[in-house]
């Protein structure tokens, strides 16, 4: 996971993020054994990729490509893939996989004594031996990843279902995979495929809902924000930018409220990108209004109560934010800022948001109580540390400086440059005596870490 942060890859969008966190931390709770016999701790994440894809790692860490989010055209679509990766966490089909692998590689070892014995016949037995022990080996593998997804299928349907999303999504979903992959599927035989036929998948699971009572979904505003979002954050070079404008351009033509609302949001976020502020906040206005409700307008059965309100705010602060905005808007800033993060306080791309407007105001003092105070109660957030290193840098605080920035460092996976930052810190003129014995402390503990990983490396 350390890697793939460190990937260009990887979508490091709070309003994303938030969503995806939010939206599997629910199907997760929803679903009693969702976090299996290991008790995992979910994280869910993006990354740019144009493929219809999603993938789990060991310990929770399920990510969803960008291409995902745009091709799934409701929540109960995008639940389905969720809750499938969920499922391979819980039934621990990687920590399986892997007990599989030890076992099947005595297999070469076995065909390799075989071929010897068999080599008395001829060559072409060795040979066939050989070549037969490797077939085995590759075709269990095969067999066992099947079986997974079959496995991850049903216990996703599971977890779907316990959420609240409607199970045909999940058919939905299969049916666009199975469109996109057609020419590959089409030309590799089932026995060869690390997944099963997805009409044998779209089988079963349509024999699974005529068990199931029908339950209708509204999505809600958030859903169709995100994948605007991913839309232009997916590719974010011009011609993607032109590309991304088009596909919203059209979308406004749609007599959906949300879709024309997503859509003024997606070109708000193009301003952006483009550095065109003024136009980037009407639009966001625009979408805003988009989505107020007319005087007296009565909602139907079922309709999404969800008004992607941090959402809005979140990208009203981004602007604010964004290089450009002269420095008489700080105090304003600051201002619609801490509103928005007294309204929503769980949201951690606000805080951070709110933390930047102190910092850019000036306000150092109050941005470094603040930020000391989120650090103690989110320990594993690096972005804290990199402001809080960045308040005590405006502060003149070089000790304290570069202690943060170990911090953030050792969270982002670079232990020796963490080592590096407290060693400047223990040299910085204002370093106290408290700092020093922190500074002790911590860096006997990273020197400790780094030899942990280097002997880790060398038995890889």
């Amino acid at each position: 996971m350390r890697d793939v942060r460190r990937d260009p890859a990887f979508l490091d969008d709070d309003p994303i993020l938030e969503y995806l966190n939010n939206f599997g931390s629910a199907l997760v709770a929803a679903y009693p054994g969702a976090r299996g016999e290991t008790g995992a701790d979910f994280y869910f994440f993006a990354m740019r990729d144009p493929m219809l894809n999603a993938f789990a790692l060991p310990g929770g860490f399920i990510a969803a490509h960008t291409g995902l989010l745009l091709a799934a055209q409701n929540e109960s679509e995008l639940a389905s893939v969720m809750s499938h990766e969920i499922g391979h966490v819980t039934q621990r089909h990687i920590a399986r996989m892997i007990g599989q692998q030890k076992q099947d590689a005595l297999m070469p070892l076995a065909a390799l004594i075989l071929a010897a014995l068999a080599s008395k016949a001829g060559p072409d037995a060795a040979v066939g031996v050989m070549m037969g022990g490797q077939g085995l080996q590759i075709q269990r593998q095969l067999n066992f990843s099947r079986d997974a997804e079959r496995e991850a299928d049903r216990v996703g349907f599971q977890i779907m279902g316990s959420g609240g999303y409607d199970t045909s999504g999940m058919v939905g979903f299969f049916q666009r995979l199975q469109t996109a992959t057609k020419v590959y599927s089409d030309l590799t035989p089932p026995w060869l495929m690390s997944h099963p036929l997805t009409s044998e998948r779209i089988a079963d699971i349509q024999a699974r809902i005529r068990e199931t009572p029908f339950r209708q979904r509204v999505d809600g505003l958030e859903f169709h924000l995100v994948r605007a979002r991913a839309r232009v954050l997916q590719d974010v070079s011009t011609q993607g930018l032109i590309d991304a404008t088009k596909v919203f351009e059209f979308q406004l033509t749609n007599q959906s409220r949300q879709q024309q609302a997503a859509a003024q949001y997606g070109l708000a976020l193009v301003a952006l990108k483009r550095g065109e502020l003024t136009k980037a906040g009407d639009l966001l206005a625009k979408a805003r209004a988009t989505m107020k409700p007319a005087a007296g307008a009565v909602f139907s059965t079922g309709q999404s109560t969800s008004d992607a309100a941090s959402m809005f705010a979140s990208m009203s602060l981004e602007i604010k934010l964004a290089p450009g905005q002269p420095a008489s808007m700080a105090p304003l800033t600051v201002k619609e800022a801490e509103q928005a993060y007294q309204q929503f306080p769980l949201s951690r791309g606000i805080a951070r948001q709110y933390a930047k407007a102190l910092i850019a105001s000036g306000q150092l003092d109050k941005a470094a109580v603040f930020l000391r105070e989120q650090v103690r109660l989110y320990r594993e957030e690096p972005k804290l540390y990199e402001l809080l290193a960045q308040t005590y840098a405006a502060q003149g605080k070089l000790s304290l400086q570069h202690i943060a920035l170990a911090e953030s460092y050792v969270l982002s996976g670079a232990v020796p440059a963490a080592v590096d930052q407290l060693t400047i810190a223990r040299k910085a003129p204002d370093a106290s005596f408290y700092d020093l014995a922190t500074i002790d402390a911590r860096e006997r503990e990273l020197q400790e870490r780094v030899k942990e990983e280097k002997k880790e490396n060398k038995e890889r």
